[in-house]
């Protein structure tokens, strides 16, 4: 029988330290809005899912396969910002526009919206605004870190 009380050392004398290091940083590095994915996910849930929460599907037809598709839009954004951020990040900016857009879409989309109406659509778009921004600040710090490293 082999003894594995055994102690292996120390990680820092492996002979890839430096490169597993390196991987690390690189995986983690857009990392710093990890929390913000899971509530921008659920705000594309919400949304898609509001027309039949607030029963408006008879009155603003138009705006229910509207805020669908939005919403399935802001939950493609929180996948690709949990898959890979790095490349995400990117699209914040984006979510940010969906955001305004969706704050002006029920004088666009619908057909005399309600107060309701109005204020889920301006309370879902203001929300992403500001998490598309919260991303795009942490995407602008994360990259000027990167760069400062490289250099």
């Amino acid at each position: 029988m082999s003894n594995v009380s055994h102690t292996r050392g120390d990680i820092t004398t492996h002979p890839d330290v430096s490169e597993m290091r390196e991987r690390y940083d690189r995986v983690l590095g857009g990392r710093d809005v990890a929390l913000v994915d899971g509530p921008v996910f659920l705000l594309g849930l919400y949304c898609a899912a509001s027309p039949w929460i607030l029963h408006y599907t008879t009155s603003q037809t138009p705006l229910v396969t509207h805020n669908l598709i939005m919403g399935i839009a802001i939950g493609v954004l929180a996948l690709g910002f949990t898959t890979t951020p790095a490349r995400m990040y990117g699209l914040s900016w984006a979510m940010s526009a969906v955001g305004v857009w969706l704050i002006i879409s029920p004088w666009v989309v619908g057909d005399s919206p309600d107060a309701g109406v109005i204020v889920n659509n301006a309370i879902i778009g203001g929300l992403a605004v500001v998490l598309g921004l919260i991303c795009a600040a942490a995407s602008a710090k994360s990259k000027g870190a990167r760069r400062t490293a490289q250099t």
